[in-house]
């Protein structure tokens, strides 16, 4: 278990490890559930929307994407890390 210390403003700072763990790095976010019992979940902010793929499998003057494509090219979606110049 990790002990965390409330500062004056009420802010709580994640220790590094805590962070690695969650996979979230400087400038990235964190979802925060608070659950019934006092009890909060932490976790990465799905930082990837479907909307970002929307448009990206049809280029006008290129042939048509491989499923290999259509896959890497949505796992990127989902991740937040979408390659704009496909």
């Amino acid at each position: 278990m990790i002990t965390l210390t409330v500062t004056s403003k009420g802010q709580v700072t994640l220790r590094r490890d805590v962070l690695e763990h969650l996979g979230v790095g400087p400038g990235e976010q964190i979802d925060v559930t608070k659950l019934p019992d006092g009890r909060i979940e932490v976790r990465a902010a799905s930082t990837g929307e479907i909307s970002s793929l929307f448009g990206m499998l049809t280029k006008k003057g290129r042939p048509p994407l491989s499923i290999d494509e259509i896959n890497e090219i949505t796992k990127q979606g989902w991740s937040g890390k979408v390659d704009e110049t496909r």
